[in-house]
């Protein structure tokens, strides 16, 4: 899917939801952070669209940045209806300071599950953190841990990797900020999402610099990026439920999609069922959080 072409500014990179822009005028600093409709799932983005999606994102990481402003700065210059952000794009675009981004995905963990899941079930630990034995899928960890990953290009995997991967890359002093910042995140993430019903298993950040100081960037604690379960259904020892594209992992592993993962075909259009329950999930975790309607 092409991205749109705004007045005044320049496209210049496309992930598997955003779309970046600079000023058409020349480079002033700013970035114009545009998040789309588009979903991915087993690393192929798909060429279905969820209603809305973007304008949730978009919605989601604003009142986290909110809330988190204490903890650590953020990129945000102006979003939502500011008249900074082109009409065509308004409610899904967020106008950012331009950071040198950290070439890692700061990922947190206070339960285990998915990757971090298969390699604790491999030998008892996640990123070089040895954690107790007896552990299942969906178990609360003592505390949350920090579990870094590398930074994969579309259609590729990111790749857990241990502190040590961090340090050497970026610096001893910089990854101990890295792992500290993430930590203070989730913590107070964990909890805000506890007292609203909701379980925050995971979740993964980024950062960057700006003047010399690290600098929250990227989307923040959304559906797309973290775990998010209804804490009334958690039970340790199964698959839990989860407010995100869930509905569209199952179908495409399903007898009815007839799609073959490991194959060489993308995958098929979501059915308009599985498009709609995806929707209402995305919307049910951002006014779960915020208390607030979604108002499209």
């Amino acid at each position: 899917m092409e991205p749109l072409e705004l007045a005044g500014w320049t496209h210049t990179y496309s992930g598997k939801v955003r779309d970046l822009y600079v000023p058409a005028a020349g480079e002033d600093g700013t970035v114009l952070v545009v998040a789309s409709d588009r979903i991915s799932a087993y690393d192929h983005v798909l060429s279905s669209t969820i209603p809305d999606k973007g304008k949730v994102l978009t919605a989601l990481s604003l009142w986290w940045f909110e809330q988190l402003r204490d903890i650590v700065p953020n990129h945000l210059l102006s979003g939502g209806v500011s008249t900074d952000v082109p009409a065509a794009v308004a409610g899904r675009a967020m106008l950012c300071r331009k950071l040198e981004m950290f070439p890692v995905e700061c990922v947190a963990r206070g339960y285990l599950t998915g990757s971090g899941l298969v390699e604790y079930r491999e030998n008892q630990a996640v990123c070089g953190v040895a954690l107790p034995a007896g552990l299942v899928d969906g178990s609360r960890l003592a505390e949350p841990i920090f579990t870094p990953a590398t930074k994969a290009e579309v259609g590729e995997h990111d790749e857990n990797v241990s502190f040590e991967h961090v340090a050497a890359s970026v610096g001893a002093e910089a990854a101990a900020e890295l792992r500290d910042l993430t930590i203070a995140v989730y913590r107070r993430a964990e909890q805000i999402a506890r007292e609203r019903g909701i379980v925050l298993a995971d979740t993964k950040l980024e950062f960057g610099r700006a003047d010399g100081v690290t600098v929250l960037g990227d989307e923040v604690l959304t559906p797309d990026s973290s775990r998010f379960w209804p804490a009334e259904s958690w039970e340790p020892g199964r698959a839990q439920p989860s407010f995100d594209k869930q509905f569209v992992r199952d179908w495409l592993t399903s007898a009815a999609s007839g799609w073959d993962r490991n194959g060489s075909e993308p995958p098929p259009v979501l059915p308009a069922e599985v498009v709609e329950r995806t929707r209402e999930r995305y919307v049910d975790a951002y006014e779960r959080l915020t208390g607030s309607t979604f108002a499209g």
